[in-house]
């Protein structure tokens, strides 16, 4: 991907979301990276809702990091309205999260996650998965075109 990529990232911890921010600008990323604080803020940025409504200002996301224990939405009703809508289905959406339940694994894949990353516990292992997810998820990965591309 030439351009900075646009990246949502939906996490209601202020510590992971610290520790995410930190990472991004450790590894010098150009991305512009949006904070959900929780899942009703999350799909109102993606479908453009309330103070979303300006795609120049709240541009839709190149990928979605999706934490998945949030109170009131949760991740997956997240991800499950996401995958539903015609508009932002294409969007890779990355579940980051400290469960490493099988069955949220498994209710993960089933709902449309393109990818399931376990939070490293140290900071130098949160920096590689986040070189990782640009390396793979922003340059070589061909995404898909967006629904009215098709």
């Amino acid at each position: 991907m030439a351009k900075a990529a646009h990246i949502l990232l939906v996490e209601d911890n202020r510590l992971d979301i610290e520790l995410t921010l930190d990472a991004f600008r450790e590894a010098r990323l150009g991305n512009s990276v949006h904070v959900a604080l929780n899942g009703a803020e999350a799909l109102n940025y993606l479908f453009g809702r309330e103070q979303y409504g300006d795609r120049d200002k709240y541009p839709l996301p190149d990928i979605i990091l999706l934490d998945l224990k949030m109170p009131g939405i949760d991740g997956f009703e997240v991800l499950r309205r996401v995958k539903a809508e015609p508009e932002v289905k294409r969007i890779p959406v990355i579940i980051l999260t400290s469960s490493r339940e099988e069955g949220d694994l498994a209710l993960s894949y089933d709902c449309g996650a393109n990818s399931y990353l376990v939070k490293p516990v140290s900071f130098e292992g949160f920096l590689k998965v986040v070189q990782q997810v640009q390396d793979y998820w922003l340059i070589l990965n061909m995404g898909p075109p967006l629904e009215q591309d098709s």
